[in-house]
């Protein structure tokens, strides 16, 4: 596997992390695997393990918000609105991530967007 630099690790991460958009728990196996890949195969790999890493800990962090404001009447519809939100936000990233690997970019770990 090292004759693709960690490329194809990074894709399996990738789609790992849109399959658990919907499941949950492939994200966390995602997630797993770029906390042991990163820093492996250089800047640019490594700035896709940073990118998903802090996609998945800003998407549970939204979700957190979104539990606490269920527990208030007013902020159900924003828990909605919200959720809906983070979880767009969530496929965007990784999708922009599959897309800009094919291109041999690296990822802004800074940026949101």
């Amino acid at each position: 596997m090292s004759s693709d630099n960690g490329r194809t690790m990074v894709i399996v991460a990738y789609v790992l992390h849109l399959l658990g958009a919907c499941t949950g728990l492939l994200s966390i196996i995602a997630l797993i695997i770029n906390y042991v890949a990163k820093g492996e195969h250089g800047e640019m790999i490594d700035s896709h393990h940073a990118w998903m890493i802090r996609t998945f800990w800003l998407t549970v962090l939204a979700f957190v918000i979104c539990i606490v404001l269920v527990f208030t009447v007013i902020g159900i519809p924003l828990a909605w609105l919200l959720g809906i939100a983070a979880w767009i936000w969530y496929l965007y990233r990784h999708i922009k991530g599959l897309i800009d690997l094919s291109s041999d970019k690296p990822m802004s770990a800074t940026s949101y967007v």
